[in-house]
């Protein structure tokens, strides 16, 4: 059903019109951008849109979604779009000789065509894809708990900012995070699914950081599904905050430290593909012939929808919808772009 995962707020009126959301759009980007940079010491760089499969640079998500693909006449092979750049960040940071304690950002636009539609996932994905070169004794949770702050901090900056302009707007981002294990979480809400747990320590937390995500937990099972070859799974997470205008816990970020050789290695045994390390990208890793790094993955209309308080994320971007969700959406104050 095209509806079935859509939330409809019992009584929503968005806080700006059309031509005020857009102006407040490249107001949020703008301001969101320049504080990450500054507090991640990121440079902007350019990135592609499609890769080789071959390269094993794609990244598979969660292993079932499907590329979309497509042939290049000129070079008679085909390309994928990518579905993130979580690897080839890491290979870029090397090609252009980033030094320790520095890093890159770029714009990240994907179409990912398996993705269940409602009021955050699109078939249009954008993000604000970033990966930092680190020393090796530096894959530590505290290097991971300074970088989420620094990721927060320049929400809240950004979310600051849009409340001055827009005085409808509420800053619920103003807490400090709370941070929580994956398995934490099962402990405490066993009998409740992950999502449902992400739902109830983000509304008693307001703002929470989840780690550890992809291996199993004592039930045998994952919190969620992580690819085995960028995120370290003993040290990545995701940032969630407490979302009233949907009553739920939103996803801003996932991000990790990346795996080394060594949890490389241990992570495609467990997820049961050991041969992807005969591609071009793990060969390298495996080698040691890559930078340690740490980076992540920004929605950038995902960043947008919830600083400027909209029900859907169809209100901050273009893309396509079932006519039964617009037509739902419409009905109720929610008019997509």
């Amino acid at each position: 059903m095209p509806c079935e995962h859509l939330l409809i707020p019992p009584v929503y009126l968005s806080k700006m019109n059309v031509l005020e959301t857009q102006v407040a759009i490249k107001i949020a980007r703008e301001e969101f951008e320049k504080r990450l940079a500054r507090n991640l010491n990121l440079l902007r760089v350019s990135a592609p849109l499609f890769v080789r499969p071959e390269s094993g640079l794609n990244d598979n998500l969660n292993g079932v979604e499907r590329p979309v693909q497509f042939d290049v006449k000129d070079i008679h092979a085909d390309v994928q779009v990518v579905q993130s750049l979580a690897k080839w960040k890491r290979l870029a940071l090397k090609r252009y000789g980033i030094q320790p304690g520095q890093g890159l950002y770029t714009d990240m636009n994907a179409i990912r065509r398996d993705e269940e539609l409602d009021n955050l996932h699109s078939v249009y994905v954008d993000q604000w894809d970033w990966e930092k070169v680190i020393h090796r004794e530096d894959r530590t949770f505290q290097t991971l708990h300074d970088t989420v702050e620094g990721v927060v901090d320049a929400l809240k900056e950004t979310q600051r900012i849009l409340c001055r302009e827009y005085s409808a707007l509420t800053p619920f981002l103003d807490r400090e995070v709370t941070y929580l294990t994956s398995q934490e979480l099962e402990d405490r809400w066993p009998q409740l699914t992950p999502k449902q747990r992400e739902d109830a320590a983000a509304k008693e937390y307001g703002l929470i950081f989840i780690s550890q995500i992809g291996g199993k937990l004592r039930s045998g099972k994952p919190h969620d599904g992580r690819a085995p070859d960028y995120d370290d799974w003993e040290l990545n997470g995701d940032i969630l905050v407490w979302y009233p205008v949907l009553d739920r816990a939103v996803e801003l970020s996932s991000m990790g430290i990346r795996v080394s050789p060594e949890s490389l290695a241990r992570q495609l045994e467990l997820a049961g593909c050991p041969e992807r390390a005969q591609l071009e990208f793990h060969r390298a890793l495996l080698a040691g012939e890559l930078p340690y790094t740490i980076g992540g993955g920004i929605g950038q209309s995902r960043v947008c929808m919830v600083l400027l308080e909209k029900a859907h994320v169809g209100e901050v971007q273009v893309s396509v919808w079932p006519q039964e969700m617009i037509s739902t959406c419409d009905a109720n104050g929610i008019h997509l772009l």
